[in-house]
């Protein structure tokens, strides 16, 4: 299947944190959640390369990137990222290089395994929900402040 035929659909997946949407279409995403238009979705990262071709990584905060887990960073330029190193997840993002993530659920209600099959175009087996929230963190040139 080509990269081009990825970019579309809406995967099911078990993500590094819980059960989520992935997908590479934020409004596809923003539609099935039912969720407000200009709220940022978090980008899942395959690599720091992959991170280097959306934003610059302030200096200060390389290592600390590099070396984080379940960690996401909100940048400069107002755009989240989360680089991952979950094997399983990195299954799928090693393919299609990023994809946008958000919990597999309605915005503002709890995960419902109905409404998440059903508004998926891919559902990756195995689901174990295991609602692990990431860290998230937001960098300035010289500044990090902890939002959760």
């Amino acid at each position: 299947m080509s990269l081009k035929a990825f970019e579309n659909l809406v995967f099911l997946t078990q993500t590094d944190t819980t059960i989520g949407f992935v997908s590479q279409n934020a409004k596809k995403l923003t539609d099935i959640k039912q969720r407000p238009p200009h709220k940022h979705y978090i980008k899942a990262i395959n690599s720091l390369e992959t991170l280097k071709s959306f934003t610059r990584v302030p200096k200060q905060h390389k290592n600390r990137i590099r070396r984080s887990n379940k960690t996401t960073f909100i940048m400069p330029n107002s755009y989240s990222y989360r680089v991952i190193k979950d094997k399983n997840h990195l299954l799928l993002l090693n393919r299609i290089k990023w994809a946008y993530t958000t919990s597999a659920n309605l915005s503002g209600k709890s995960y419902d395994e109905e409404f998440s099959k059903k508004n998926a175009d891919v559902i990756v087996e195995p689901l174990k929900d295991n609602s692990i929230a990431s860290n998230i963190f937001k960098l300035g040139k010289k500044t990090i402040k902890r939002i959760r």
